[in-house]
């Protein structure tokens, strides 16, 4: 309301649950209001009102019975909170309306009933707050700025501040909750409107309406007193939900920053920035609190965190975002031939773009390839609307998905692809630097724990695979990328890939076999790593079974070959196809002090055994797997046809410095599924572990039918071993439920 308010409606309320200091931590429902107005001209009061609310469970803790006196019964035959607060509408304004008055202002003793129990109940109701419920006065606040040494304002309470000004208790008879808190508020808020005093109420606190868009810099200082992070959001939750969640808080203008996976979507985490400590402080009360059916942890965070996350450099970026109150959409899918004119046209004439083209922020790597993805501006919330229903509609080829987006998305999303790309291109001079070697050898083995995908386009490269592979892409071992090349040099169809375990092997088979790459149709095999040898040496395989490659053959391979040198030869080299070397390079000595590990790069030997290899030899280009976090590693392709040497220098101690290995997640096998059950069932059977459909697999016998297994991809070894401990042998359906934690 208006600073200038010239009357007071004293304001308090309780739960069925935690009251006072804890007042709404537990989400439970308001059952009693109280409230009575205060004349600041004529100081005087109007009449005291108390109304019992019905809440919607007529559940009662212990705690709440004992401090408000109220039963079951009693809030059986009372009103709905809709019904109470129109009730409140109506006796206030009837009595503003014989006061001669015209405005009022909300006085409590704290915020705890407006920001923690009103707004988020309301919230959760999709009840419409009067306007008067968007801004207040406290108490406590008031009597601090009239009398500073009374003490801090967070160590104030009603009794203490009453007894500093040597008002009175009220009588044991007057002691009843709700009315006793009005009466004494209404006798200190005249008592510091007299004499001495003479105060007049100006410490207004708002409530903000609605969430606010913005952009965040990198270079802007975030008080990390003010950032939450909250884990556990539905997949599909935007800035808007969250503000929901955190109603009656004032969140920070671009204050929501949805935090995304490896392969960009959003991995259930937010990090949110209020408007200062207290509003922090309050939002660490909801911790577990509910979206729907999840609860929501609340941590505290970082601003380095946020800024992380939410913070950006780019003009380009800081341009597109300059323009408020505009609702932001996500493409995700675009062809990369697509132009802004296709996009536009695709959104059609109901779902105008804000400015055209100057609407849309494609999504580029630095070498400015797209990378199908791009964000939308709209002007209005229909026109938003409007674009989202045309959800995996078709552009040319491809299916396009539409999201809401905020700010902090699209400056989380400019800075993963801006940062470092997935597979870099080599430097143009060879200054050697830390990287992870690419093995120069494989070690056989019969476990089924790679896939081979055959029928690629011949134009396919690296990226293309790892976008074909997308969210198995962390599964891939390092350096587990295989192109096999023909004995001309050029790509033959095929690539081989070193998967973590043969649980992922065979899960990226089953989700990705015939999966489009091009215009082409890819088929994916589960294979092992001995097959995947024999292929890469030369040999075939098919449905006949293996053809040994000519190396294998006794009266071919010369004696001086060695095709897979032992592990003692690994800190030597690392053998490369001289035909695919375009430009050999002179070798560039180690400058770097450090003891980390280093690459050299030497021209091919022409022995007589690698000739004869490329007589005889499929030849392989070797690339490393994609890192899990491109702006935490940098990962290098070797030149074909280069031998590398790695320079590996020990520590003091004597150890080698190894690189940092991504971290994955677990796998769970779960087995004795009813035949019936489905990802609906199996995300139930996990609630509170926070995973998406996108985790489960259902697998299938060779008849097409459920197996009664499935396999559940967990964040981490730890919440898997915790998921099979806590919910092992437990009933699906009647049936009881196997689980293990498959080893990789």
């Amino acid at each position: 309301m208006a600073s200038h308010s010239d009357t007071l409606v004293v304001f308090f309320g309780a739960t069925a649950g935690a009251n006072g200091g804890k007042l709404g931590s537990d989400e439970r429902e308001i059952i009693l209001l109280v409230w009575q107005i205060v004349d600041l001209h004529e100081k005087k009061v109007g009449k005291l009102q108390r109304r019992l609310v019905k809440p919607d469970s007529l559940e009662l803790t212990d705690q709440s019975k004992e401090e408000t006196g109220l039963s079951v019964d009693e809030l059986y035959k009372a009103e709905p909170l809709d019904k109470v607060l129109q009730q409140f509408q109506q006796s206030v304004s009837a009595e503003l309306k014989a006061l001669g008055r015209s405005s009022y202002t909300l006085c409590v003793d704290g915020p705890l009933i407006i920001r923690q129990a009103l707004h988020p109940e309301a919230s959760k109701k999709n009840l419409v707050l009067p306007e008067c419920f968007y801004s207040f006065v406290d108490v406590r606040k008031e009597f601090h700025k009239c009398c500073p040494n009374a003490g801090q304002v967070q160590d104030l309470t009603l009794p203490s501040i009453l007894e500093y000004v040597c008002i009175p208790e009220l009588p044991l008879s007057e002691q009843v909750m709700g009315l006793k808190e009005v009466r004494c508020m209404v006798q200190l808020s005249l008592h510091i409107l007299a004499e001495p005093y003479n105060h007049k109420f100006s410490c207004f606190e708002a409530v903000k309406y609605k969430l606010e868009s913005g952009a965040c810099s990198k270079t802007e200082p975030v008080d990390s007193e003010t950032v939450i992070r909250a884990r556990g959001l539905p997949w599909q939750s935007s800035d808007q939900d969250i503000s929901r969640f955190f109603k009656g808080l004032n969140i920070a203008k671009g204050g929501v920053a949805l935090c995304l996976n490896a392969q960009g979507r959003r991995n259930g985490e937010a990090l949110v920035q209020f408007i200062n400590q207290e509003h922090r402080d309050l939002a660490l009360e909801r911790h577990k609190h509910h979206m729907g059916s999840r609860y929501i942890e609340v941590y505290k965070a970082t601003g380095e965190e946020f800024l992380k996350i939410a913070g950006g450099t780019s003009n380009e970026v800081a341009q597109f975002l300059s323009k408020e109150n505009q609702v932001i959409i996500r493409m995700r899918g675009l062809p990369f031939t697509a132009s802004p004119q296709d996009v536009l046209t695709f959104l059609g004439a109901d779902s105008p773009v804000t400015d055209a083209s100057d609407g849309l922020l494609f999504v580029k790597y630095p070498d400015g390839r797209p990378t199908g993805d791009a964000f939308v501006l709209f002007s209005c919330e229909e026109y938003a609307l409007n674009a989202l229903k045309k959800h995996k509609q078709i552009l040319g080829k491809r299916y396009i998905e539409l999201f809401r987006s905020t700010a902090a998305e699209v400056q989380q999303v400019l800075n993963r692809y801006m940062s470092t790309p997935l597979i870099s291109t080599l430097p143009s001079s060879m200054v050697p630097m830390p990287v992870l070697a690419t093995p120069p050898y494989l070690a056989t083995g019969s476990t089924r724990d790679c896939v081979r995908l055959r029928g690629l386009p011949y134009t396919a490269a690296i990226e293309d695979i790892l976008e074909f592979m997308g969210e198995h892409t962390i599964d891939i071992k390092p350096h587990g990328v295989h192109m096999v090349l023909n004995q001309q040099g050029r790509p033959s169809g095929d690539a081989f890939i070193q998967m973590r375990s043969a649980d992922r092997a065979f899960m990226v088979a089953q989700k990705c076999h015939k999966k489009m790459m091009k215009d082409r149709y890819v088929e994916v095999f589960q294979c092992s790593t001995e097959e995947m040898s024999f292929v890469l040496m030369g040999g075939t395989l098919n449905r006949s079974g293996l053809s040994p490659p000519p190396c294998k053959l006794p009266c071919l391979a010369p004696p001086a070959y060695a095709a897979f040198p032992s592990p003692a030869m690994l800190s030597e080299a690392a053998l490369y196809q001289p035909p695919l070397l375009a430009t050999p390079r002179t070798p560039q000595p180690p400058h770097s002090p450090h003891p980390t590990p280093t690459l050299a790069y030497y021209p091919p030997q022409h022995h007589p055994a690698q000739l004869y290899m490329n007589m005889n030899m499929n030849y392989t280009a070797y690339y490393p797997s994609p890192p899990v976090s491109p702006s935490t590693m940098s990962y290098f392709a070797s030149p074909p046809g280069s031998v590398a040497l790695a320079a590996q220098q020990p520590h003091a101690q004597g150890h080698v410095a190894s690189p940092m290995m991504p971290q994955h997640g677990a796998l769970v096998r779960m087995q004795g599924l009813p035949y019936n059950a489905g990802v609906k069932d199996i995300l139930s059977f996990f609630q509170g572990y926070q995973l998406q459909p996108d985790a489960v697999l259902l697998l299938y016998n060779f008849s097409g039918q459920r197996s009664g297994e499935a396999l559940i991809t967990f964040p981490s070894e730890e919440s898997a071993r915790r998921a099979v401990a806590e919910r092992a042998n437990h009933p699906l359906s009647g049936l009881p439920i196997r689980l293990l934690v498959c080893c990789d």
